[in-house]
Formats: structure tokens, C-alpha cells, sequence
């Protein structure tokens, strides 16, 4: 299995740090990013990994070469304007089935999380065999106190729960999913939300929740603040 992270933005909220720098190679916890997840997904046993990018992409190239010092074969869908992140994906879909691969796994390059990626891979093929994607959610943060979709008592998601069989919780950024979710769409399909939200509506997105650390780093304070996390977690 491949996994891929989102690397195109361009780190808008994050000015004026991304002006010079693009976002996954801010520095938390005295290394960029994406050399997080990168050394997540070595833990992981994950070997190929793509990395789409567009705002200052060439500095993440440099940056990380072709993958050798983190055990891993780094391959680069380079967007040029940015792509939202269905078309993203879809843009990257040949790097990331071209060896007969169905699944592959997505982890948006602005988050970081202790969460065990192998649980991923292990989820049995019988349970996938009706589904299109399977999100990893965590409990809603003081910014997004309303969350993003419900997990349901018999494991899928929806956009809104009904009654008291579920909770809301946050998408994470960290996904598995399988191409089939992306049938007929180009590289401008836009954003996932709507794609993930049309498989829901036909109850064929699954979940899993994390119960442990989950940070979006999406703003200068938080980024200081996974840097503090980070300094704390190490000492």
C-alpha cells in the first residue's frame, strides 16, 4: 500500500511564515512537518510515499530528496497552481495505484497525531469490501467544537447523527482510501469534503476514532503550541 500526503497548500492562515516557506516544512519539535510523518510512515512499514505539492514545491523537493535518509521512495505529483484536495489526489492517482494497488492512504501535511497508522493496514479486506473510505476521527478540538461528521454505534459515518446512536467528531486528515471513490472525476474535482459526503450519503464510508493526541496546525499559535507539545513529549 502507498500512502500520500497533502503538501499543495498554500499555508495562508500561517502567513507571514509560509511567504518564504511552504507549510510542511515549518519546523515543530526541531524538525519540519512532514519529516513527521515521514518517519510515522517508515514506523509503519510503508515504503512508497507521494507528496503533491505547488507553492514553493521545489523547496520540498530539496528538501527531502528522493526519500533515502528516511527509509522510504518519495515520489512528487508537482501541481503548479494549487489543486484542491480531491483533485489532488486524482491528479496523483497513477503514482499511487500504478503497481495494481486499490487502497492507498491520504494525511493531510498540516496535522499531527500519535495515531498508529498500522491500524490502518490491518482492518481486514472482508471489511472493506463494501466501502469506499475508512476516516480517522478525533474528539473535537476548542476550535471545532461542532465537528465534522457522526460516528455511528455500527462503525460508519454521516454528516449528521440521528438521535443518540453516535457521536460528532473531527476528521483528522488521516485517511484510507479506495480509488473507486474517485470514479469519474478529473484533477478539478475540488475538495474531499463533498467527495466523502456523497460516499456517506450511499453508506460507504466507515471510521475509526483516536482516542489520543491530535493537533491541526493550521495557525501560528498552534504551531508554537505542537512545538511546546513536542519539546514536553521529548524531555
Amino acid at each position: 500500500m502507498k500512502a500520500m500526503i497533502l503538501a499543495a497548500g498554500k499555508g495562508e492562515r500561517m502567513r507571514p511564515l509560509t511567504l518564504t516557506t511552504p507549510k510542511p516544512l515549518l519546523s515543530a519539535g526541531g524538525k519540519p512537518l512532514i519529516e513527521h510523518h515521514l518517519e510515522h510512515l517508515h514506523r509503519a512499514d510503508f515504503q512508497d510515499v507521494v507528496i503533491n505539492h505547488a507553492w514553493l514545491g521545489e523547496q520540498i523537493e530539496f528538501t527531502l530528496g528522493n526519500g533515502e535518509r528516511f527509509g522510504l521512495s518519495l515520489h512528487y505529483s508537482r501541481e503548479g497552481e494549487p489543486l484542491e484536495t480531491a483533485g489532488g489526489i486524482v491528479r496523483a492517482l497513477p503514482l499511487l495505484t500504478a503497481s495494481g494497488d486499490e487502497w492507498f492512504m491520504v494525511i493531510n501535511g498540516d496535522i499531527w497525531s500519535d495515531f498508529d497508522l498500522t491500524r490502518l493496514q490491518s482492518i481486514p479486506a472482508a471489511d472493506l469490501s463494501a466501502i469506499d473510505a475508512v476516516l480517522v476521527l478525533a474528539d473535537n478540538p476548542p476550535h471545532h467544537r461542532h465537528g465534522d461528521f457522526c460516528l455511528n454505534d455500527n462503525g460508519m459515518l454521516s454528516e449528521e447523527c440521528a438521535g443518540k446512536d453516535g457521536e460528532s467528531l473531527t476528521f483528522t486528515g488521516i485517511s484510507l482510501l479506495h480509488r473507486r471513490l474517485f470514479d469519474g472525476l478529473t484533477d478539478q474535482a475540488g475538495k474531499l469534503g463533498p467527495v466523502l459526503r456523497r460516499a456517506m450519503g450511499k453508506g460507504r464510508v466507515a471510521g475509526l476514532h483516536h482516542p489520543g493526541v491530535w493537533i491541526d496546525v493550521g495557525t501560528p499559535e498552534r504551531l508554537r503550541a505542537l512545538d511546546q507539545y513536542l519539546a514536553t513529549r521529548e524531555s
